[in-house]
């Protein structure tokens, strides 16, 4: 609580008590008027039971039905009490479950029949007390069951967005963990097909110092090529980042041919067997799994490259619009075992996974009877 909602409620508290004192001390007077020659300890304990009274008003808010009940019972004979136990039987009404307030209502109302029938009040009929006494105790009641539901819906919204904000705190850090994975396959992807080109001819670099001179020449160019587009690839993929979706194009199934294109100038052997005709485009396949399947086709040279390298690749394509599309790519067991410092195998085939499984496809992969490797993939293909 401010400083500022404590102050105001410190006033509120003392006017309260100040206002319930004075109106019982006119009633008190009212009463020595209307009634003289009563007993003066009489007066005296009805007007110091009234001040009591409107001085436990003052800790209402904290303890409202102990100091309800203390009112009630100080209402049965002190009419300077009656102001107070209304304000009691609001704070309660308020504060209060509707049972507890309903008890302290019907012990109010008892309190007040009790006062009036030992000390009637012989300027008012009997009719007119009682329907006071109904009127004022029911909408002092209803005020106070109004506020309590209106203080319970507050409550009520400030938990729901309280729980708003905490689900979109959540659903901003998953988006963000989404994007950050898509980022990460995407960088998996493009550099490590750069790199792995890289790796072929540096260490054909490495290995063969003796070549002729154009075939270096050559393979260093391949090299200078190669490390270009990987920085021109790499930009692409943060570009993504940061311009809307669909400005900047992404590869898809007819950039296969040029993919292919570049590992053989690697000097890997690649066939392409595509019936369909699918990576020249005369059958369009949808946007998002040709995009996957140029993917797999990429993260499966790449394999090829570092795990059996020398050995030929086989790309397969197949299906058609209504069957989905099937793209497989295979090599047989390398010649010689891949080198110890190659990194292990894993993260590309699960990020091939996850595409698959985006698209409502399925990856699957492993080993050929003539110790290859095999990596397909299955795509929906609407007809």
């Amino acid at each position: 609580m401010t400083d500022v909602a404590a102050y105001r409620r410190w006033v509120v508290d003392g006017l309260v008590v100040v206002v319930t004192a004075l109106i019982g001390l006119l009633m008190a007077r009212l009463r020595v008027v209307s009634s003289p020659g009563g007993p003066e300890v009489l007066l005296g304990v009805d007007v110091a039971a009234g001040m009591l009274a409107c001085v436990a008003l003052w800790w209402r808010r904290r303890y409202p039905l102990p100091v309800a009940v203390g009112v009630v019972v100080l209402c049965t004979f002190s009419e300077v009490a009656s102001v107070p136990g209304l304000v009691a039987l609001f704070a309660v009404a308020a504060r209060c479950p509707a049972r507890v307030s309903a008890a302290v209502f019907l012990g109010s109302f008892a309190s007040f029949a009790v006062y009036y029938s030992w000390r009637p009040a012989p300027e008012a009929p009997l009719w007119l007390l009682v329907g006071a006494l109904v009127a004022g105790h029911a909408a002092v009641f209803g005020w106070g069951l109004l506020v309590r539901s209106r203080r319970l819906l507050v409550e009520s919204l400030r938990e729901r967005a309280a729980m708003a904000e905490s689900a979109a705190a959540l659903r901003a850090e998953r988006t963000a963990h989404e994007a950050r994975e898509a980022l990460a396959r995407e960088m998996h992807d493009v550099l490590g097909h750069r790199l792995s080109l890289l790796s072929v001819h540096a260490g054909a670099l490495a290995f063969h110092r003796d070549a002729p001179a154009e075939e270096t020449a050559r393979a260093a160019e391949v090299v200078r090529e190669n490390a270009h587009r990987a920085l021109q690839d790499l930009r692409e993929v943060i570009g993504v980042l940061r311009a809307p979706v669909g400005e900047l194009p992404l590869p898809g199934i007819t950039d296969v041919g040029e993919l292919l294109e570049e590992t053989r100038r690697t000097g890997t052997a690649v066939v392409l067997h595509d019936g369909p005709g699918v990576t020249t485009g005369e059958h369009p396949v949808p946007e998002t799994a040709g995009r996957t399947a140029y993917r797999l086709v990429q993260e499966a040279l790449t394999n090829a490259r570092t795990y059996a390298p020398g050995t030929p690749v086989t790309v397969t394509v197949t299906g058609g619009a209504g069957d989905g599309l099937v793209v497989e790519v295979a090599n047989p067991a390398p010649a010689r075992p891949a080198r110890a410092d190659r990194p292990a195998a894993g993260q590309g085939l699960r990020g091939l996974a996850e595409r698959a499984t985006l698209v409502g496809g399925r990856l699957d992969h492993g080993p050929t009877p003539d110790g290859g490797w095999r990596t397909g993939m299955r795509l929906p293909w609407p007809s």
